[in-house]
């Protein structure tokens, strides 16, 4: 059954990403988090949600960044990033995590770095950090920090600024109180969690972006969104669009998958006007399906 709105939680995607899109509060909730998690001062942050990062041809994948945040400094009055921190929520266990993160972190490594630069110290360091509310390692650890080390000599420093970080939210070893306090509240985000003045601070955020409109129509349903643009009178609105997309995208070959990442939309928009697609045909006009979802929603 799908969840209201209020009971979206932090481990959601939908959740995450909506805070990330927020202009008011989404530098100070990420800087609050990671500043929490990786217990270490954040600095000025610039933040991303759902960001794409291209293959270089049609024949490759590319990369969708759940949230991207830019830790910045200014050097001799030049702005340049100084850390990279990609943070994905899953709520299924359903990769190979440690392979994905390493395709992921070469995507991202290559997005940083200009032809014209051979200069690798001015390489950001990069965070992939993985939040589930399973335990992928089987452990009972919140969280499991991966670094590049030297297999001869392990106390041999090998600073090439790469860390993967898995936190778990239901986890109990090897973390601070307020890294638990913090998973428990991004695990299940509600008030019976606010147990600190960490907690209290990110959901005042929360509940900030929770009741602005824009989150409110970025959730609604594609019923909703019929609704919605009936009682405005644009019967030719946004849907319409997709529907014209989508039908193109299918001739293509295109999966759910890269319709998500090219339309920057998520899965779930996007199934349902999928499935009309395929069930009124790619040369149907798009009005016709238009009326064919407000029928069957």
């Amino acid at each position: 059954m799908r969840r209201k709105l209020e009971e979206l939680d932090l481990i959601d995607d939908f959740m995450m990403s909506g805070i990330a899109n927020d202009e008011r509060v989404g530098e100070k909730f990420f800087r609050k988090l990671l500043s929490v998690l990786l217990e270490q001062d954040i600095g000025q942050v610039k933040v991303t949600a759902q960001r794409s990062i291209p293959a270089l041809d049609t024949d490759y994948r590319g990369v969708r960044l759940d949230v991207e945040v830019l830790e910045v400094e200014n050097e001799n009055g030049t702005e340049r990033v100084a850390k990279v921190y990609d943070i994905e929520p899953h709520l299924k266990n359903d990769t190979d995590f440690p392979k994905s993160n390493r395709f992921r972190q070469a995507k991202i490594d290559a997005n940083h770095m200009k032809a014209s630069d051979n200069d690798f110290t001015h390489m950001p360091g990069l965070y992939v950090i993985t939040i589930t509310n399973f335990d992928i390692f089987n452990k009972d650890y919140m969280l499991y920090t991966f670094r590049n080390s030297c297999v001869e000599l392990p106390e041999l420093k090998y600073d090439d600024g790469l860390n993967f970080i898995y936190f778990n939210t239901k986890g109990h070893k090897g973390g601070s109180k307020s890294i638990e306090n913090l998973l428990r509240y991004i695990q299940r985000s509600n008030d019976s969690n606010v147990v600190d003045e960490n907690t209290k601070e990110l959901s005042g955020y929360v509940k900030e972006v929770k009741s602005g409109d824009a989150f409110k129509e970025a959730f609604m349903t594609i019923g909703d969104h019929l609704d919605w643009e009936r009682e405005e009178g644009k019967l030719e609105g946004k849907l319409e669009g997709i529907i014209s997309m989508i039908q193109k995208k299918v001739l293509r070959g295109k999966t759910l998958a890269e319709m998500a990442d090219d339309l920057e939309e998520s899965e779930d928009v996007l199934r349902p006007i999928l499935e009309a697609v395929k069930e009124k045909g790619t040369d149907c006009p798009a009005e016709e399906i238009y009326e064919y979802l407000s029928a069957n929603k």
